[in-house]
């Protein structure tokens, strides 16, 4: 008895057997790397179709994003000379305060919207020997006519408005009193401490069987996989201070253009003798003077 095809093929005559055989094996056969799925493919999470449109991601976007909190004048450089007190004579309030010093604040170049993306004015202060000073920063200060400084910082304006001529100085008239100015400086560095003097920890019992471990950190491993490692960011011993301080809203009392001194309310970060970087506050009203540069 002859064999017998299975299912519908038993159906098909053999000249339609042998046709779809000849065909099968002249299709060209490709290599498959994977198992391909038979699903449409899920829609992207990024910007990344031909026909949606760019995204505004350049510089000159990001700044108009910042307008509103971009000072309209460029701030300054001043040497923290200390602490005083000012006391009111009607009412004999005593008000802690700092005096800052201008040393030859002056404006070295610029920078604009169409070549850095942004405006901001590069502002130097004191004075540094030739002799100190590296080529490439010699060469940036002769080709703008200014004398080399110790102290070199970028202040971000708004617009050209805000972009001061390259070598006029800036003196301590630059603020008036009564307005309110942001400062910057670096706190007073404290070196390598523990973590009860830089975080505050309560430390360990003094009894108890607690030897040797009394300002200790304890246990470090938390308890997630048994302990088996130190998630980032364990408040740790190690180096404290050093790091920039930003205070706000600190308002002018008094302003020695003649000696350069301005003198603000409350304490300034950072000890005697290290820069701040003053700069009109950004979360108070503008000072009439950035008001009639606007305009």
């Amino acid at each position: 008895m002859p064999p017998r095809l299975p299912g519908k093929h038993a159906l098909l005559s053999i000249s339609a057997i042998t046709t779809a055989r000849l065909y099968i094996e002249n299709v060209p056969t490709r290599r498959a790397f994977g198992i391909k799925s038979m699903y449409p493919p899920k829609p992207s999470r990024f910007n990344v179709e031909p026909h949606l449109p760019v995204l505004t991601s350049y510089p000159s976007v990001a700044h108009k994003r910042k307008e509103a909190t971009i000072p309209l004048r460029t701030g300054v450089l001043a040497i923290k000379k200390g602490m005083t007190a000012i006391f009111d004579q009607e009412t004999g309030k005593r008000t802690p305060c700092t005096i800052l010093q201008l040393d030859q604040v002056q404006v070295i170049s610029h920078k604009t919207l169409k070549k850095h993306g942004y405006f901001a004015v590069q502002v130097g202060c004191g004075w540094k020997h030739e002799r100190a000073v590296t080529r490439p920063m010699l060469g940036h200060f002769a080709a703008n006519g200014v004398a080399p400084k110790r102290h070199i910082h970028e202040f971000r304006v708004k617009d050209e408005s805000g972009l001061l001529p390259i070598g006029e100085v800036i003196n301590a008239d630059w603020f008036q009193e009564g307005q309110f100015v942001d400062a910057r400086s670096n706190s007073r560095g404290m070196g390598f401490e523990g973590v009860m003097k830089r975080h505050g920890f309560h430390g360990q019992d003094r009894s108890h069987g607690v030897s040797l471990a009394h300002r200790s950190l304890g246990s470090a491993g938390p308890s997630q996989g048994g302990g088996s490692r130190v998630h980032p960011g364990k408040k740790m011993a190690g180096n404290m201070g050093n790091e920039q301080v930003t205070l706000q809203n600190l308002r002018v009392l008094k302003v020695d253009a003649e000696k350069g001194i301005v003198v603000v309310n409350g304490s300034v970060s950072g000890p005697k003798g290290c820069i701040v970087k003053l700069q009109d506050a950004i979360k108070k009203p503008w000072p009439k003077i950035a008001l009639k540069m606007e305009s």
